[in-house]
């Protein structure tokens, strides 16, 4: 199957023209999954430590609005992450839109809570933490939201489950890309399936987001990485391979 990452603008008045462009690359690679970064749809709103509710209710309805708008990628799946309010909380929420269908597949449970980034401050995560594969068609997807990603124990976690993807819908700075990379690479090893992240570009309230959207295998190779020149990328997988990894060093060590 092909799977595309990508770096998506923060910028509102920039997201239209990017979403058609998505659709037309979509289409002539025959992708048949798209991942989309963390609360794509709605510029960041975490530069202040007080939340604000209307810009929250702002961000809740633009990803409402533009979940519908999916099918004209033209993939059977997308996965992201978006804002919403449930039960008098605010959440960070990872899905999974398969054929016209947006399906919850996991709360964002690690939040940072420091300037640039008050997360913690905004909204709120399950009492315990809790990291279940998500049905995508016929693959089991393991969500890692942003920060999630460094804590290894859920993508050892998610191993055990079988999964073929794990995910990472992120918001993170290009001084910090590197890292990132790095991060992706070990956590797919561990977790013995590709490793797919999207980022946000472009530059807002003094930083410089980082792009950077990747595929790696179950091996930890870096098949592919987005750039400003290259805001998208497609590359065939096969599902079959992070299943025979389940087997394998370091997946096969006893715990």
């Amino acid at each position: 199957m092909k799977v595309t990452v990508i770096q998506f603008p923060d910028a509102a008045v920039e997201m239209e023209a990017a979403f058609e462009a998505l659709a037309a690359h979509v289409a002539a690679e025959g992708s048949d999954l798209v991942l989309l970064p963390e609360m794509p749809f709605h510029p960041w709103m975490f530069y202040e430590k007080q939340p604000d509710p209307a810009l929250w209710q702002a961000s809740a309805e633009a990803h409402a609005e533009w979940l519908p708008r999916l099918a004209a990628l033209g993939a059977s799946l997308v996965l992201g992450s978006q804002a919403v309010s449930q039960a008098g909380g605010r959440y960070n929420d990872g899905f999974v839109w398969h054929n016209g269908q947006a399906n919850f597949a996991h709360r964002k449970y690690y939040l940072p809570d420091e300037p640039g980034f008050w997360e913690g401050s905004w909204y709120g995560r399950n009492a315990q933490p809790r990291f279940e594969a998500a049905a995508a068609g016929g693959l089991k997807v393991g969500f890692m939201i942003c920060s999630d990603l460094w804590f290894g124990e859920h993508a050892r976690g998610y191993a055990r489950q079988g999964v073929h993807l794990l995910v990472n819908p992120r918001a993170t700075e290009r001084r910090s890309v590197d890292k990132w990379l790095a991060a992706g690479r070990v956590m797919g090893v561990m977790a013995g399936a590709y490793c797919l992240s999207s980022n946000r570009s472009g530059t807002c309230v003094g930083f410089d987001w980082g792009g950077a959207g990747w595929v790696s295998d179950p091996d930890g190779e870096l098949l592919a990485v987005t750039s400003a020149e290259q805001p998208f990328v497609t590359v065939e997988i096969d599902p079959a391979r992070a299943e025979a990894a389940k087997a394998s060093y370091p997946r096969d060590v006893r715990e």
